[in-house]
């Protein structure tokens, strides 16, 4: 299980070939790659962060993930600062013995990320600058996993 926090630009391909590199006791690797868009005309996000905090807090959502789900192994990548439109802002693969682990894992953490991780979104645009908060459907996403039989 390792965690990377950058300023840095992602390239998801790159990662998603370490994190398979040498496998052979894994039958699935789920991943998935979360990019910047420019719904609204967004031309810049600033997405904000204390590091050692959200280090702390993603890293206890992997650890989480791993407890639940029967896992080989688990990685996370997710960038903070200034992104553009079409740049990755967050990366995460999952190795598991068979797929359903894996697919689930990979969808639990982005949850988690998603609505439970100390970000603070900004999108900027031809109208200025706003902060954008969790919608409903986040923490909607985010509920269905303390639902009795979703527990692993």
């Amino acid at each position: 299980m390792r965690f990377i926090l950058q300023t840095e630009p992602l390239d998801p391909s790159a990662l998603l070939a370490g994190f398979c590199a040498g496998r052979t006791d894994i039958g699935a690797i789920v991943s998935f790659t979360g990019i910047a868009r420019d719904g609204a005309g967004v031309t810049l996000l600033d997405l904000e962060t204390y590091p050692a905090l959200a280090v702390r807090a993603i890293e206890g959502h992997m650890a989480e993930a791993r407890a639940r789900f029967e896992l080989h192994d688990l990685f996370a990548a997710h960038r903070y600062g200034q992104i553009l439109p079409g740049e990755t802002i967050v990366f995460v693969a999952a190795a598991s013995k068979h797929r359903r682990a894996a697919f689930e894992a990979s969808d639990f953490l982005m949850d988690a990320l998603k609505s439970q991780t100390p970000f603070w979104k900004k999108e900027h645009g031809p109208d200025g600058a706003h902060w954008i908060e969790p919608r409903a459907e986040d923490h909607a996403d985010l509920a269905r996993w303390n639902k009795k039989d979703q527990m692993r």
